[in-house]
């Protein structure tokens, strides 16, 4: 891939570049603008370069058409405060305003389309409507520069098809993103810690069996490691528990062994009777019981404080450590402990740490803690975890196969 330092000289260049802006938000407040904050190295140096800038991103899911709720006028809004310029937001994508706004740009300037997901042929299986939007897209720019990581998985009219048509480069973020997976999959320092949390073992089960090949360990915690205890003939209670995956974890506890590696899982865990996620509550009081001895009334929610130490002491040995998961359901406070362990643990690493985005990038500043604590906060957890099992990132290959 190309960057931007391969560029030359942008002064007057019309630089077209995705980015990933779709961030949370509570009614039209950004609760997390980590996503913008990740673009502004690459944003400030075309700036500094003269470029008139003119971006494109994503925010939810509209379907392919106008929706106020989606609009990217608060990203415009926070953009222009973290960048201390006025950013230009037309009020479409490819349309009268979008055209009219790219024709204001002096150098130096910023603008951002509205939601690309507005445009229906966005996100269209059909090659040629995407083409066609693409080539709309590709009007607005001399050159294009991919910087969303979150979405460069996804066969996009932004991400992908109009990376075909224009000269192109990686932006900082990409580079950095692509760069930092390199060296988990091939270069890891060791030994190497994989810490995979969530609620479901299907899920995750590329990226076993990947990462099973180069890490040292393998910590499981979160719903995911009750389809592990069963498998071990545990009586999980209640727990939540994939059945048509137990012979595939008994399967990779049997490598591990057979390999000299270890796999992780629970020696106790926090349990209840349920919760109610919208209400942020549990059913019942909170207990600790041995990973082996759940109640069959009760299911398991967090680990437990022996299972944290376990796999804190783990963490803090590694030289490399890469998690994506959280541990327990951590938006609700007497369920965060084992999420709030694996976080401070990460922080705590000689070496190299890597959060690998989604819910585990929320949690840690849900939690209280900065970006800078960590080696790595990934912007994209379904990006990264493409690449970490292996597969092809469309929005990658494009960029790598045109230069």
């Amino acid at each position: 891939m190309k960057s931007i330092d391969d560029l030359g000289n942008l002064s007057g260049k019309r630089v077209l570049i995705r980015c990933d802006f779709n961030v949370p938000l509570d009614g039209e407040t950004i609760t997390d603008d980590g996503r913008i904050r990740a673009a502004l190295p690459t944003l400030k140096a075309l700036r500094e370069k003269g470029a008139r800038v003119v971006i494109m991103a994503h925010l939810g899911r509209p379907k392919g058409a106008f929706n106020p709720k989606y609009s990217l006028a608060p990203v415009a809004g926070r953009l222009s405060e973290l960048l201390d310029v006025r950013v230009a937001l037309a009020t479409d994508v490819v349309g009268a305003s979008a055209a009219q706004t790219v024709d204001g740009l002096g150098d130096g300037d910023v603008a951002l389309l509205e939601n690309v997901r507005f445009e229906a042929a966005e996100e269209s299986k059909d090659e040629s409507e995407r083409t066609a939007l693409a080539e709309k897209y590709a009007a607005f720019g001399d050159i294009f520069i991919s910087d969303g990581f979150g979405v460069v998985h996804r066969k996009q009219a932004s991400v992908y098809d109009v990376a075909e048509l224009l000269p192109n480069a990686a932006g900082y973020l990409v580079a950095k993103e692509i760069d930092v997976l390199r060296r988990l999959t091939e270069t890891p320092e060791r030994p190497f810690v994989v810490v995979l949390g969530g609620a479901k073992v299907a899920d995750k089960l590329s990226v076993i069996d990947n990462l099973l090949k180069v890490a040292d360990t393998l910590v499981i915690g979160g719903g995911m490691a009750f389809t592990f205890l069963k498998a071990q003939g545990y009586d999980i209670g209640g727990s939540l528990v994939d059945d048509s995956n137990l012979e595939t974890c008994r399967g990779y506890i049997e490598t591990a062994e057979a390999q000299g590696k270890e796999i992780l899982l629970p020696v106790d865990v926090r349990v209840a009777e349920g919760m109610d996620f919208g209400a942020r509550t549990v059913t019942g009081h909170v207990d600790v019981v041995d990973a082996n001895a759940i109640p069959s009334d009760k299911m398991g929610l967090d680990i437990g404080p022996e299972t944290e130490k376990l796999f804190a002491e783990s963490i803090t040995l590694a030289k490399t450590v890469f998690w994506n998961g959280p541990m327990g359901v951590f938006e609700i406070k007497e369920l965060a402990g084992g999420t709030a362990a694996i976080a401070k643990a990460l922080t705590q690493v000689d070496g190299l740490s890597v959060v690998g985005g989604g819910d585990s990038a929320a949690a840690v500043r849900t939690l209280g803690h900065s970006d800078d604590e960590f080696g790595h906060i990934s912007t994209g957890g379904g990006a990264s975890l493409e690449f970490l099992e292996g597969n092809e990132l469309p929005g990658i290959s494009v960029l790598e196969g045109s230069n």
